[in-house]
């Protein structure tokens, strides 16, 4: 719509036709400042201006819209067709219109007549896709956003470093015991990995609320045999909660807290490793969801952590090698080898991560 100091189509019409004869008769210079008036007040760019002032400057008034082709009965035709396809693509959905359609007026669930036929063996992608009506809530495929959690802002996100010397930077994270369906309350298993020496201990809970969560890391702060450092869980809202939060700065005030980045489960690659060795391959994929059930994981638990800890070797990747590419092979990132040997009284010590085939000396 044009403002009070702009000229309306109609007017600008009808400047341009006096200014016609005056830009026909003109030579180049005289030209070039009437279309330097013309664009000042027509706001036009020159070249719009050079072909109208070509042409026929007779303002026709644009006709009306086309006719509505389809109706409310194609609308109301592809509305159960899609919803009987489950609310696939308009790409998808325009080839099968009239085989899906005569289908469903074979089982009496959509009207049909030679008219509706023809209509839907005609119709485009394009217009499917306009005439199709809002895709319900629940199936929608990008569900929108959480809201940000405060708590994840304040807490820095990055991926512990594997070569960390000094033990008590811990990997935590949750694992599920709900089985195939997540409705109810079910166990969780909370486990927690040292980065460098490996050190990893469990336990399991009922439900991941803040009072059965802040008992649990209770419970394994006090069995640890070093201070610790660091905690890295991930993004979930039950570790990233005030609550919890809270808990931890009033048990372990010197505690430093990081994070896994959202959608980066490798950041946590060392308790996601653990998570199917030592729990997965123990326990499957069973649902657990009891509380006898959860005390006989925790006695379990128990002579797992003196099992793994004092009793099993570890071992440790310290760095990369890159492979380059030969005519057989593809480039690849392969671990160096060696080992260190551990001792009773450091508990646990790295060791180095060894290649398959090579030897090694156990803790």
């Amino acid at each position: 719509m044009a403002t009070e100091n702009e000229m309306g189509i109609r007017e600008r019409y009808q400047y341009l036709r006096r200014m016609q004869p005056r830009y026909a008769h003109a030579d180049r210079a005289a030209k070039k400042q009437l279309l330097d008036e013309m664009k000042a007040y027509t706001g036009l760019h020159r070249k719009s201006l050079i072909r109208r002032l070509k042409g026929d400057l007779h303002y026709t008034v644009r006709g009306g819209k086309r006719p509505r082709v389809y109706g409310a009965e194609v609308d109301a035709a592809l509305a159960v067709i899609w919803e009987a396809l489950d609310y696939v693509c308009a790409e998808r959905l325009q080839p099968n219109l009239v085989s899906t359609g005569l289908l469903l007026a074979h089982h009496g669930e959509l009207p049909w007549s030679p008219q509706l036929e023809g209509q839907l063996d005609m119709i485009s992608i394009a217009t499917v896709r306009r005439h199709l009506p809002r895709r319900p809530e629940a199936q929608r495929r990008r569900q929108p956003q959480p809201p940000p959690n405060r708590h994840q802002q304040q807490i820095p996100a990055y991926r512990m470093p594997r070569d960390i010397a000094e033990p008590g930077h811990f990997e935590l994270d949750l694992v599920h015991h709900c089985g195939d369906v997540t409705v109810g309350e079910y166990v969780y298993t909370l486990q927690m990995i040292d980065v460098a020496t490996g050190w990893s201990c469990r336990r399991a809970i009922l439900g991941r609320s803040y009072v059965v969560v802040a008992d649990a890391l209770a419970y394994l702060f006090q069995r640890l045999p070093f201070p610790m450092v660091e905690l890295h869980p991930d993004n979930g809202s039950e570790f990233l909660n005030a609550h919890l939060l809270s808990f931890l700065q009033h048990e372990l005030p010197a505690l430093a807290l990081s994070r896994s980045r959202p959608g980066h489960p490798n950041d946590n690659r060392l308790v996601e490793e653990k998570n199917g060795s030592l729990v997965r391959h123990y326990l499957g994929t069973r649902r657990l969801d009891t509380v006898t059930q959860t005390r006989y994981l925790n006695t379990l638990y128990a002579r797992m952590d003196d099992y793994h800890n004092f009793i099993q070797p570890v071992m440790k990747q310290i760095d990369k090698q890159w492979v380059a590419a030969t005519a057989s092979t593809t480039p690849r990132a392969h671990p160096s080898s060696g080992s260190v040997r551990c001792s009773p009284a450091t508990l646990r010590s790295a060791r180095h991560y060894l290649p398959s085939g090579s030897s090694s000396t156990p803790c």
